[in-house]
C-alpha cells in the first residue's frame, strides 16, 4: 500500500471520529490541516515493531487508536497556548458527590483507618500495601487539608480505547493548600501505577485534556490536577521515607506549576 493512500485514510478517519458532531456535517475545509498533523504523525512517532507494519492502521480499531492518539495531542497543544475550548457535560440528575453519601458494605480485609482530621470516611478500602503508606505520606504532609480513597465514591471518567468506552476511576482525590489560601484549595486526583500499559496511558491522556480542562473551564467545582504517582515498584526496607519523599515533590511540581501561572497572569 501507498504511504499517500494510508494518509488518506486515516486522515478521513480522523476526520470523521473527532471532528464531528452527531448529526453534523463533516468539516472537509479541515481535512489539509489534519493531513499535515497526520503526515508529522506517521512519519515521526510511529513506530512498528516486530513484523507488524504502518498499512494494519487500516484495521478500525487500531485506526481508532491512533486517531485518539493524534487528538489527544491535538488538545495538550491547544492547552499550551491557552486555546482549550472543551466544555464539561454534567449529568443533569446527580453533578456533584459527596463523601457524604459513601455507604457500603465489603468483605475485604485491607483497610486504612484514616485520620478525622483529615476524612470523612472512618476506614479506606486499600487495594495494595502501597496505597496504605500513600495514605500515610498523605497524612503526614503538611500541605494536605484533607482527602479521600475513591472506593464506592462514584467517581469516574469516561475515555476512549479506540472507538469503545471505558470509565476510569483514579485512586485518590486530595485537596491541597497550594498557595491560594483554605478557600481556594487545589483538588488533586492521584493515581498509583507501577506498570504502565498502553491503557494507563489513555486514562492519564483522558484526564489532561478532556476532564480536567473541562471542570476547570466550568470555574464552578474549584480547581482541579493530576497527578500519577508511579514509583511503587521500590521495594526496600525504607519504603514509607521513599513514599513520602516522593509524595513531597509530586506537591511541589504542582506547586511550582500554580506559581508559574500566577506569574504568567501578573
Amino acid at each position: 500500500m501507498r504511504t499517500s493512500t494510508l494518509l488518506y485514510h486515516l486522515t478521513h478517519r480522523l476526520l470523521y471520529t473527532k471532528f464531528r458532531d452527531p448529526g453534523e456535517e463533516a468539516k472537509l475545509h479541515l481535512f489539509g490541516q489534519l493531513k499535515r498533523i497526520v503526515k508529522q504523525w506517521l512519519d515521526q512517532h510511529l513506530d512498528c515493531k516486530g513484523d507488524t507494519y504502518p498499512a494494519q492502521l487500516l484495521y478500525l480499531e487500531l485506526a481508532d487508536r491512533a486517531c485518539e492518539r493524534i487528538k489527544q495531542a491535538i488538545d495538550r497543544a491547544n492547552l499550551a497556548q491557552g486555546n482549550s475550548q472543551i466544555q464539561a457535560v454534567l449529568d443533569p440528575y446527580n453533578p456533584v458527590g459527596s463523601t457524604a453519601h459513601v455507604n457500603f458494605t465489603t468483605s475485604k480485609t485491607e483497610r486504612w483507618e484514616a485520620s478525622s482530621q483529615h476524612c470523612h470516611l472512618n476506614w479506606l478500602i486499600m487495594d495494595s500495601d502501597w496505597e496504605a503508606e500513600f495514605c500515610r505520606a498523605a497524612e503526614a504532609h503538611p500541605q494536605v487539608c484533607s482527602y479521600v480513597k475513591n472506593h464506592n465514591l462514584g467517581f469516574e471518567v469516561p475515555y476512549l480505547i479506540g472507538a469503545e468506552t471505558h470509565l476510569y476511576r483514579p485512586d485518590f482525590i486530595l485537596r491541597v493548600d497550594d498557595g491560594h489560601g483554605p478557600d481556594d484549595l487545589l483538588n488533586l486526583v492521584v493515581e498509583i501505577k507501577g506498570y504502565r500499559g498502553e491503557d494507563a496511558k489513555d486514562k492519564k491522556a483522558a484526564m489532561e485534556t478532556r476532564w480536567l480542562p473541562g471542570v476547570n473551564n466550568a470555574k464552578q467545582y474549584g480547581r482541579w490536577a493530576f497527578a500519577e504517582f508511579t514509583d511503587v515498584y521500590a521495594m526496600q526496607k525504607d519504603f514509607g521515607d521513599k513514599v513520602q519523599a516522593q509524595f513531597d515533590a509530586m506537591v511541589k511540581a504542582h506547586l511550582a506549576a500554580a506559581s508559574h501561572q500566577l506569574l504568567a497572569a501578573a
